[in-house]
Protein backbone atom coordinates (compact mmCIF):
# COMPACT_ATOMS: atom_id res chain seq x y z
CA UNK A 1 0.00 0.00 0.00
CA UNK A 2 1.30 3.82 -1.01
CA UNK A 3 0.56 7.01 0.31
CA UNK A 4 0.75 10.21 -1.78
CA UNK A 5 3.88 10.84 0.24
CA UNK A 6 5.10 7.69 -1.55
CA UNK A 7 4.42 9.06 -5.36
CA UNK A 8 6.36 12.43 -3.92
CA UNK A 9 9.38 10.42 -3.27
CA UNK A 10 9.07 8.11 -6.65
CA UNK A 11 8.78 11.65 -8.28
CA UNK A 12 12.12 12.81 -7.21
CA UNK A 13 13.60 9.26 -7.35
CA UNK A 14 12.90 9.61 -11.32
CA UNK A 15 13.92 13.57 -11.38
CA UNK A 16 16.89 13.72 -8.76
CA UNK A 17 18.14 10.26 -8.08
CA UNK A 18 21.51 11.77 -6.88
CA UNK A 19 19.59 12.89 -3.83
CA UNK A 20 18.80 10.77 -0.31
CA UNK A 21 14.86 12.39 0.04
CA UNK A 22 14.24 10.10 2.93
CA UNK A 23 14.32 12.63 5.57
CA UNK A 24 11.56 14.21 3.26
CA UNK A 25 9.62 10.88 3.21
CA UNK A 26 9.25 11.81 7.43
CA UNK A 27 9.03 15.03 7.38
CA UNK A 28 6.07 15.39 4.18
CA UNK A 29 4.30 12.34 6.32
CA UNK A 30 4.79 14.42 10.04
CA UNK A 31 2.95 16.98 8.07
CA UNK A 32 0.29 15.85 5.66
CA UNK A 33 -0.66 14.32 8.76
CA UNK A 34 -0.62 17.53 10.68
CA UNK A 35 -3.20 18.67 8.15
CA UNK A 36 -5.25 16.22 7.73
CA UNK A 37 -5.84 15.56 11.39
CA UNK A 38 -6.32 19.56 12.31
CA UNK A 39 -8.88 19.23 9.73
CA UNK A 40 -10.25 16.94 11.43
CA UNK A 41 -9.84 18.44 14.72
CA UNK A 42 -11.29 22.19 13.15
CA UNK A 43 -14.28 20.20 12.23
CA UNK A 44 -14.86 18.23 15.19
CA UNK A 45 -14.24 21.73 17.84
CA UNK A 46 -16.75 23.63 15.67
CA UNK A 47 -19.35 21.43 15.44
CA UNK A 48 -19.32 22.23 19.42
CA UNK A 49 -19.16 26.07 18.51
CA UNK A 50 -15.23 26.49 19.67
CA UNK A 51 -12.27 27.23 17.29
CA UNK A 52 -8.65 24.74 17.90
CA UNK A 53 -7.14 27.27 19.45
CA UNK A 54 -9.92 27.94 22.00
CA UNK A 55 -9.98 24.18 23.32
CA UNK A 56 -5.95 24.57 23.63
CA UNK A 57 -6.32 27.18 25.90
CA UNK A 58 -9.52 26.24 27.92
CA UNK A 59 -7.51 22.84 27.98
CA UNK A 60 -4.47 24.31 29.51
CA UNK A 61 -5.90 26.60 32.35
CA UNK A 62 -7.98 22.87 32.95
CA UNK A 63 -5.09 20.73 33.23
CA UNK A 64 -3.16 22.76 35.33
CA UNK A 65 -5.77 22.39 38.17
CA UNK A 66 -7.47 24.96 40.03
CA UNK A 67 -7.26 27.51 40.48
CA UNK A 68 -7.64 27.23 37.04
CA UNK A 69 -5.37 29.57 35.53
CA UNK A 70 -2.08 31.19 34.46
CA UNK A 71 -0.42 34.12 33.55
CA UNK A 72 -0.78 35.46 29.92
CA UNK A 73 3.17 34.57 29.48
CA UNK A 74 2.58 31.03 30.36
CA UNK A 75 -0.62 30.32 28.11
CA UNK A 76 1.58 32.31 25.56
CA UNK A 77 4.44 29.66 26.01
CA UNK A 78 2.23 27.02 25.54
CA UNK A 79 0.25 28.04 22.40
CA UNK A 80 3.52 28.89 20.76
CA UNK A 81 1.78 32.27 19.28
CA UNK A 82 3.17 35.82 19.03
CA UNK A 83 2.00 38.30 22.32
CA UNK A 84 -0.22 39.70 20.22
CA UNK A 85 -2.38 36.43 19.21
CA UNK A 86 -2.68 35.53 22.85
CA UNK A 87 -3.43 39.07 23.59
CA UNK A 88 -6.30 38.93 21.19
CA UNK A 89 -7.42 35.28 21.83
CA UNK A 90 -7.88 36.03 25.68
CA UNK A 91 -10.22 39.39 24.90
CA UNK A 92 -12.35 36.95 22.75
CA UNK A 93 -12.64 34.16 25.48
CA UNK A 94 -13.39 36.89 27.84
CA UNK A 95 -16.01 38.16 25.26
CA UNK A 96 -17.62 34.81 25.22
CA UNK A 97 -17.19 34.26 29.44
CA UNK A 98 -15.06 31.62 28.96
CA UNK A 99 -12.21 33.14 31.02
CA UNK A 100 -11.84 36.41 32.93
CA UNK A 101 -8.70 38.29 34.03
CA UNK A 102 -7.56 38.24 37.60
CA UNK A 103 -5.08 40.57 39.21
CA UNK A 104 -2.33 38.26 40.68
CA UNK A 105 -2.53 38.54 44.60
CA UNK A 106 0.95 37.77 44.53
CA UNK A 107 1.80 40.31 42.17
CA UNK A 108 -0.45 42.96 41.56
CA UNK A 109 1.54 44.04 38.40
CA UNK A 110 0.70 40.67 37.33
CA UNK A 111 -2.67 39.69 35.41
CA UNK A 112 -3.60 35.97 35.37
CA UNK A 113 -5.97 33.99 32.80
CA UNK A 114 -8.69 31.75 34.81
CA UNK A 115 -11.44 29.88 33.25
CA UNK A 116 -14.75 30.79 34.43
CA UNK A 117 -17.53 28.46 35.59
CA UNK A 118 -18.62 28.19 32.13
CA UNK A 119 -15.34 28.07 30.69
CA UNK A 120 -14.98 25.04 33.34
CA UNK A 121 -17.98 22.75 32.40
CA UNK A 122 -17.25 23.27 28.20
CA UNK A 123 -13.65 21.96 28.66
CA UNK A 124 -15.02 19.58 30.76
CA UNK A 125 -18.11 18.38 28.65
CA UNK A 126 -15.93 18.57 25.23
CA UNK A 127 -12.95 16.82 26.52
CA UNK A 128 -13.83 13.23 26.89
CA UNK A 129 -15.61 13.61 23.37
CA UNK A 130 -12.26 15.22 22.00
CA UNK A 131 -10.32 11.94 23.58
CA UNK A 132 -13.13 9.65 22.13
CA UNK A 133 -12.68 11.57 18.91
CA UNK A 134 -9.16 11.51 18.67
CA UNK A 135 -9.35 7.40 19.09
CA UNK A 136 -11.37 7.27 16.11
CA UNK A 137 -8.90 9.31 14.21
CA UNK A 138 -6.19 6.38 15.30
CA UNK A 139 -8.26 3.37 14.93
CA UNK A 140 -6.66 2.72 11.73
CA UNK A 141 -3.53 1.98 13.58
CA UNK A 142 -2.95 -0.98 16.35
CA UNK A 143 -2.50 -0.30 19.58
CA UNK A 144 2.02 -1.94 18.76
CA UNK A 145 2.11 0.81 15.79
CA UNK A 146 0.79 3.61 18.38
CA UNK A 147 3.44 2.94 20.58
CA UNK A 148 6.36 3.05 18.53
CA UNK A 149 5.26 5.65 16.25
CA UNK A 150 4.71 8.10 19.92
CA UNK A 151 8.15 6.36 21.08
CA UNK A 152 9.86 7.69 17.58
CA UNK A 153 8.14 11.18 17.96
CA UNK A 154 8.81 11.47 21.33
CA UNK A 155 13.03 11.12 20.48
CA UNK A 156 12.23 13.27 17.61
CA UNK A 157 10.98 16.39 19.68
CA UNK A 158 13.74 15.39 22.32
CA UNK A 159 15.74 15.73 19.55
CA UNK A 160 14.81 19.23 18.84
CA UNK A 161 14.52 20.54 22.09
CA UNK A 162 11.05 20.74 23.21
CA UNK A 163 11.55 18.94 26.52
CA UNK A 164 8.92 20.73 28.21
CA UNK A 165 5.73 22.54 28.35
CA UNK A 166 6.68 25.52 30.13
CA UNK A 167 8.80 26.79 27.21
CA UNK A 168 8.26 26.90 23.50
CA UNK A 169 9.89 24.37 21.10
CA UNK A 170 14.04 25.71 20.84
CA UNK A 171 13.40 28.25 24.00
CA UNK A 172 16.13 27.31 26.49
Amino acid sequence: MADAVDAILAQWGRERPDLDVSAMGVVGRISRAQLLLGRELKEFFAARGLESWEFDVLATLRRHGAPYELTAGALLRAAMVTSGAITNRIDRMQARGLVERVRDTGDRRSVRVRLTPRGLEIVDEVVGLHAANEERLLAGLPPADRERLASALRALLESLGDTSIDTAPGEP
